[in-house]
């Protein structure tokens, strides 16, 4: 496992990352076992680094954590979302940037992981009705109260990371970034680089496309969000599907899986991008770590980059309302 310095600070993070939304039922039924067991599995194999949110299961992905790490607190760190709440059928129920959330999801944050600092915490969103230097104000007392180590964004504009910027030094942005989603390489990529922050790359397997794992919208599980999602409808889906050939071929070549080669395009665009992968087994876990061992030829990344052009992908990575919320 390869260690990277994390934005301008001293932490050094995996070259990889665990996100843990998948753990709280988000994408169908998750084990807490399992998950437990997964997290320090993925301890075990050099990884330190692990993305939750404190709306994901409202709590009870925190509260995982907290059990998987016990004991191993300076082998973690912990990327934390605030802001956000979902309902029971974990959608987005509302969200906010203030002072008072900053604040709340603080304080609950370090309860349910047991721990007495969150080492990056980040809005989920930028909040439209709260500038952004009040929001990184108030993330700032928490850093001086020593609570919060580094300050990061999530989904944010070019303009809210260099207004966030100008009140407090910002360590990170979040964002998704794939071969389905290139988003990122217009302007983000470059302001993160400006400003010496780590980009950390969620939903690098394109929400199961890149994977292989679901071919037609039936085999998603019954209450899996993503049987909504834009890119997973009849006829957006045929056409996701038939991008996806062009990496099963060559993983097919090289006696790898589809997730491997999608996890490590990503890891191969830049030293300061961090991937974060979904998983909830151990046995998933040891499949996509297997992308470390993939490496490309020029010829490759160039058929990889012509197949997977910036807006190939059929579809908007999110619906409208969540198109809203990001980029802001």
């Amino acid at each position: 496992m390869e260690y990277r310095q994390f934005g301008g600070t001293p932490v050094m993070a995996s070259q990889i990352g665990i996100g843990c939304m998948g753990m709280s039922g988000i994408y169908g039924p998750a084990d807490d076992v399992e998950s437990i067991a997964t997290i320090r599995h993925a301890m075990d194999l050099g990884i330190n680094f692990f993305d939750t949110s404190a709306s994901y299961g409202n709590g009870h992905n925190q509260e995982l954590i907290g059990k998987a790490i016990k004991g191993r607190r300076d082998k973690a760190v912990i990327h934390c979302k605030f802001g956000s709440r979902r309902d029971t059928d974990g959608r987005s129920a509302s969200s906010s940037a203030s002072a008072v959330r900053a604040r709340e999801d603080c304080e609950n944050g370090l309860r349910r992981f047991g721990v007495d600092c969150i080492d990056i915490m980040t809005p989920s969103r930028v909040d439209p009705d709260i500038p952004i230097e009040d929001t990184i104000g108030a993330l700032a007392k928490l850093v001086d109260e020593g609570k919060v180590r580094y300050i990061g964004l999530s989904e944010a504009g070019v303009g809210s990371i260099r207004r966030a910027n100008a009140v407090h030094p910002v360590v990170s942005l979040q964002m998704e970034y794939s071969l389905l989603s290139r988003d990122a390489e217009s302007e983000h990529l470059a302001a993160c680089r400006e400003h010496q922050m780590t980009f950390i790359a969620y939903g690098t397997f394109g929400r199961g496309l890149l994977t292989g794992a679901f071919r037609k919208v039936d085999d998603l599980p019954e209450k899996d969000r993503r049987r909504d999602h834009p890119r997973y409808q009849t006829d957006t889906l045929r056409r996701n599907m038939e991008l996806f050939a062009t990496i099963e071929a060559m993983a097919r070549a090289r006696n790898t899986t589809p997730a491997c080669i999608a996890l490590a395009w990503v890891i191969a665009q830049g030293a300061d991008i961090l991937p974060i992968v979904g998983v909830k087994t151990r046995a998933h876990l040891e499949q996509n770590f297997r992308a470390l061992d993939v490496k490309f030829a020029r010829d490759d990344l160039d058929r990889l980059d012509r197949t997977f052009a910036p807006g190939a992908a059929a579809g908007p990575r999110y619906g409208e309302r969540e198109l809203k919320r990001v980029n802001r």
